[in-house]
């Protein structure tokens, strides 16, 4: 009778350890695939950028430097996103594309900024659609980026809670990465207006 009870013990035991893998197995894979609906939309962003940009060459001849720096941050960022969308539970990956994002943000601001002083290439048709393309993006990447962090929150307050921590963390469930803006300058959205 008590080989009946401590086996039915373990049994218990067995079960309640897999349900608890499971879970972070299923909370994991929610965030990852949060994180490939970011990488839809950053993919698309990056595609208009370089149009943007030659667009923009041929009023612009004399911000060469700032049309270059949107170039190289883009690059940079396709380069992170890579990475992140490779492995998107890596901490540092996501990191890493916060940070470039955050750039890229940057530079993009410095090149509307700049063409601010361009009345033609604001009056340009193919422009006003691209700023049009980009401005719908960065809504969905918000949009995105917020059910990313949603399902990480999830997966990192089940991660964190006890008994489940002592599951995640020999199985190597490691706390999942934020994905949030560091500068405080390229928090707000990039303002794409050419009125």
């Amino acid at each position: 009778m008590g080989t009946i009870i401590t086996l039915v013990i373990i049994v218990a035991l067995i079960l309640f350890v897999v349900g608890i893998y499971n879970k972070l197995v299923n909370l994991r894979n929610r965030f990852k695939n949060a994180y490939a609906q970011i990488d839809v939309q950053l993919n698309r962003r990056y595609d208009l950028i370089p149009n943007l940009v030659e667009t923009a060459k041929g009023y612009m001849k004399h911000e060469r430097e700032t049309l270059e720096g949107v170039i190289n941050a883009r690059n940079t960022a396709v380069s992170a996103n890579q990475a992140a969308a490779d492995h998107p539970e890596d901490p540092n990956a996501i990191k890493n594309l916060n940070q470039a994002e955050g750039q890229l943000t940057g530079a993009l601001g410095r090149l509307f900024a700049l063409s601010e002083n361009y009345p033609d290439l604001k009056a340009n048709q193919n422009m006003a659609q691209l700023m049009e393309e980009l401005s719908t993006t960065e809504n969905k990447i918000a949009f995105a980026r917020q059910a990313y962090n949603d399902a990480v929150m999830q997966y990192n307050t089940y991660r964190e809670q006890v008994p489940n921590n002592f599951i995640a963390n020999p199985f190597g469930f490691q706390e999942a990465e934020l994905f949030e803006v560091e500068d405080e300058q390229v928090r707000e959205a990039v303002k794409v207006s050419f009125d």
